[in-house]
């Protein structure tokens, strides 16, 4: 063990005065912690010389900035004397308390008015974004009618694929899920009253009605929209939308309409799969749980069922594709900055989605009320 030695040289009104020698070390620490506790005395003041310390570490800097701020902590003027280069150094990372300017701005109070005015100019910088999405996409619409063989449709194939096909299983689960869900529910209360066969009425309409369309949308906005808010994200900050300008291809012929027009198409396919398999788990509780055969079952939902409101929830899906992909590539889009930006742009476009969705889906039903579909 590295050796060093604490002495009391000097005791006096002005309090007592301590000399350390030698190698303070980690290894010494358990031996340092005993001699400081047994030469410095509290309330009364200790200066520590340190002018024959030769070596000090981080652990046995650690100890004497334990005693020095326990003894500050009981009343005790502890001091350091006569420390020199690196030994003053590492003894004033652990003991300096000296005070330093903050980096950071001090918080700024902000009266309502304040708070009002700058959200409304944060929502109406937003709304400007949109607009400017909604100018840019619209004149490549209309380039793209001129010339309809610069779009890129090969592409279209491959996006069918990953937004269609990989995520049918997923959207197929929960629609049977739900319909399983909404029978059994349904089936408690009708049984009371004797209306079984009502059951297959309520969950062939709210299936194909309401809850279809808006889960498949839902559930495709969270897989697809994300995915592809992401992957226009990250190429937004890793400037492969530049170079696709700089090679004449515009990104929103190259790489949005593409993507909205897939979205179009299979989320309203995605919903009428949704519709069939929904009913089926309707019908595994029916005939389960209620005095219900298959026969009576699929009868009262051809009934029930009519071309309006399933293509009613056809053309929700529609307009819900066409949802996700413009706002999952005008959050892509909008991407700047870096790796950290393209998780935030990937939430807001989840977020803003889900909310279009459920207000879309609003106007919807006050729409098909009134004009009594």
């Amino acid at each position: 063990m590295v050796e060093f030695s604490v002495e009391e040289v000097a005791v006096g009104p002005e309090g007592t005065l301590v000399r350390i020698e030698g190698e303070l070390t980690y290894e010494g620490a358990p031996r340092l912690r005993e001699e400081l506790g047994r030469v410095i005395r509290i309330p009364s003041a200790t200066q520590l010389d340190l002018s024959g310390v030769r070596r000090l570490d981080g652990g046995a800097a650690a100890i004497l900035a334990e005693a020095w701020g326990d003894a500050m902590r009981g009343g005790a003027a502890v001091s350091f004397v006569g420390a020199s280069g690196s030994v003053s150094q590492i003894l004033d990372l652990y003991t300096e308390r000296a005070a330093r300017d903050c980096l950071q701005a001090p918080p700024v109070h902000e009266g309502l008015l304040h708070q009002i005015g700058r959200e409304t100019v944060n929502k109406l910088l937003v709304a400007r974004r949109i607009l400017e999405f909604v100018g840019r996409l619209s004149g490549a619409w209309l380039s793209a009618l001129r010339r309809p063989q610069t779009l890129n449709w090969s592409g279209i194939w491959r996006l069918l694929e990953r937004h269609g096909t990989d995520g049918a299983p997923i959207v197929l689960l929960i629609a049977f899920l739900i319909g399983l869900i909404t029978a059994f529910q349904a089936s408690l209360q009708l049984a009371q009253f004797g209306a079984d066969s009502l059951i297959a009425d309520l969950v062939s309409l709210s299936l194909t009605r309401e809850l279809a369309p808006l889960m498949t949308a839902i559930v495709v906005a969270g897989r697809s929209g994300a995915s592809i808010a992401a992957e226009m994200g990250t190429m937004c900050v890793s400037e492969e939308i530049d170079a696709l300008r700089t090679l004449g291809f515009s990104p929103y012929r190259y790489l949005v309409f593409p993507r909205v027009i897939v979205l179009t198409i299979v989320v309203p396919m995605l919903t009428l799969l949704a519709d069939a398999v929904g009913i089926a788990g309707g019908m595994l509780i029916a005939t389960s749980q209620l005095e219900v055969t298959y026969r009576s079952y699929l009868g009262a939902v051809q009934n029930a069922l009519g071309l309006g409101d399933i293509f009613g929830g056809v053309f929700k899906g529609a307009v819900f594709g066409a949802i996700i992909g413009l706002t999952a590539c005008e959050r892509g889009l909008a991407t700047r900055g870096g790796a950290e930006e393209v998780g935030r742009s990937t939430t807001s476009a989840v977020v803003a989605t889900m909310f279009y969705l459920v207000l879309t889906d609003t106007a919807f039903s006050i729409l098909y009320n009134l004009l009594g579909v």
